[in-house]
């Protein structure tokens, strides 16, 4: 299969062409340098159907959780739009685990779906290379919409009182 951009949609400065990006690493010419470029390299295996990439790349304690027709199926009959990372921390060369927070783009019965996840992953010395541990769906985070009135604080409804004798009082 040739793909002239990369499934994981890498851009360093312009966009990456599959065989520049996650190409070596899925056909085990090279081993991912860090948590993200296995992240990455995991995406762009389920865009060309490389099942025994994704099973070697988990870490051997989870591997016997995996389904392989159901990862099979997923890959074969989906249509694979796209990776957006959104955090990552740790998982850098010399560093012993790291995580990544991504949202994998694709469609799938002609329904266009995202799929969140934080995942786990731990460098092994002994095999010189990382490993997906484990992913879980992100906690929400906590929005907060405008600035945070004190108690003590001018009541913002301009009433000229503070906020716990005015608005604060009926909370």
């Amino acid at each position: 299969m040739t793909l002239t951009i990369c499934p994981c949609r890498q851009t360093a400065p312009t966009q990456l062409s599959y065989a520049q990006c996650c190409q070596p690493y899925v056909e085990g010419k090279a081993k991912a340098p860090s948590a993200e470029a296995l992240m990455r390299s995991r995406y762009s295996a389920f865009a060309v159907s490389a099942i025994d990439y994704l099973f070697e790349t988990v870490a051997p304690e989870q591997r016997h959780d995996m389904d392989r027709g159901s990862l099979e199926s997923w890959s074969k009959e989906s249509q694979w739009n796209g990776l957006d990372i959104l955090a990552t921390e740790g998982g850098q060369p010399g560093d012993k685990t790291g995580t990544v927070e991504f949202t994998a783009h694709f469609t799938r019965a002609g329904s266009k779906e995202a799929h969140h996840e934080l995942s786990t992953f731990r460098f092994d010395d002994k095999a010189g290379c990382w490993f997906f541990v484990d992913g879980q769906k992100p906690k929400g985070k906590t929005v907060v919409k405008g600035a945070q009135v004190g108690r003590n604080d001018p009541c913002p409804c301009g009433s000229g009182k503070k906020f716990k004798k005015c608005c604060g009082a009926a909370a």
